[in-house]
C-alpha cells in the first residue's frame, strides 16, 4: 500500500501529539489505526523520515511494538487541534473502514481500541529510522 496524502498528514499529527505528550511527562500515545500504523512503517524506510518527524514532533520518535486495548488517551487533544478525527483513524491497512468503531466515535466522542505498537524517544526499544 502506499501512502497517501491523508494518512500522511495524520502521521504528522499523531508525531506532534506523540511529542507533547513526551515533553509533558506522559506515556507514549497509542497507535490505534491500522492505515496510519502502515504509513510510520513506510515513512520509517525512509530517509526523509527523520525530517518528517522532527517537523511534526520536534524531535526523531522510534517506533515499538507496544500492546494495550482501552480508551486512547490523546483524542481530546486532537480535536482541541485539528477537530474531530478522520474516518482513516478507522480504516485498516487494506482500506477496510471499521464503520461500527467510527459511529461509536461519533456518538460518544470517545475511542476505545487495541493497539500494538506507539512511538518512543529512542530509549532503546524502537525501531530506528530507517530499519523498518
Amino acid at each position: 500500500m502506499s501512502t497517501t496524502t491523508i494518512e500522511r498528514r495524520e502521521l504528522g499529527r499523531f508525531l506532534a501529539l506523540a511529542g507533547q505528550q513526551f515533553e509533558s511527562g506522559k506515556g507514549p500515545a497509542e497507535m490505534f489505526s491500522r492505515a496510519v500504523d502502515a504509513a510510520w512503517h513506510q515513512m520509517l524506510a525512509t530517509p526523509e523520515y527523520a525530517a518528517f518527524s522532527t517537523k511534526h514532533a520536534g524531535t526523531v520518535l522510534g517506533h515499538r511494538e507496544m500492546n494495550g486495548s482501552g480508551p486512547i488517551g490523546w483524542v481530546a487533544a486532537y480535536e482541541e487541534a485539528y477537530g474531530p478525527l478522520s474516518e482513516i483513524w478507522f480504516t485498516n491497512e487494506k482500506g477496510i473502514l471499521d464503520e461500527g468503531a467510527l459511529a461509536r466515535y461519533k456518538e460518544t466522542g470517545k475511542v476505545v481500541a487495541e493497539w500494538d505498537c506507539g512511538p518512543t524517544t529512542g530509549d532503546g526499544d524502537d525501531a530506528a529510522p530507517g530499519s523498518r
